[in-house]
């Protein structure tokens, strides 16, 4: 089987990788570029577990062909931080103690920016639909969704000139 040469950037640096013609983009982020954040956790996208950024756009990368990331930017959860610092959705998820196990919670995240980067204050209604597809069995959603909340309310904050 040919295997596919695959160029992308992925959480801002570029990266190469060879594919088989039906290797998902999860599969390729974990066993060819070594992120481990995304998790399989149906690999029929019901769960969430495996969300991640493409191109601005929420997907779950279990149902993604890695071939469909040529060109394309991918954005995961190793990325998130920057220089060290939690971005505020993961310093959030941390004071609201809206993780447990931990096994969503990279999907919970990347789902929760790809809401924030386009609708920088939404309702708890808003928050609740764009993470319904994001599945949990331990936390109950409500610290999640005030995390998300909070999170918005602090970089709505920080956007706006003093």
């Amino acid at each position: 089987m040919s295997k596919i040469h695959v160029t992308t950037t992925v959480n801002g640096d570029p990266a190469e990788f060879l594919a088989t013609p039906g290797m998902t983009l999860l599969d390729a982020l974990r066993d060819e570029l070594g992120l481990t954040g995304a998790k399989e956790g149906c690999g029929s996208g019901d769960c969430g577990a495996c969300s991640v950024i493409v191109d601005g756009r929420l997907v779950c990368s279990c149902l993604m062909l890695a071939a469909e990331a040529e060109g394309q930017r991918v954005e995961t959860i190793e990325g998130m931080a920057q220089n060290g610092q939690l971005h505020p959705l993961q310093q959030k998820f941390l004071e609201h103690a809206a993780l447990q196990c931990g096994f969503c919670t990279p999907g919970l995240l990347m789902g929760a920016k790809a809401l924030l980067d386009s609708n920088p204050d939404p309702t708890e209604t808003e928050a609740r639909y764009f993470l319904a597809g994001n599945l949990c069995r331990c936390t109950g959603y409500d610290k999640v969704i005030r995390a998300v909340l909070d999170a918005a309310a602090e970089l709505r904050q920080e956007r706006t000139p003093a």
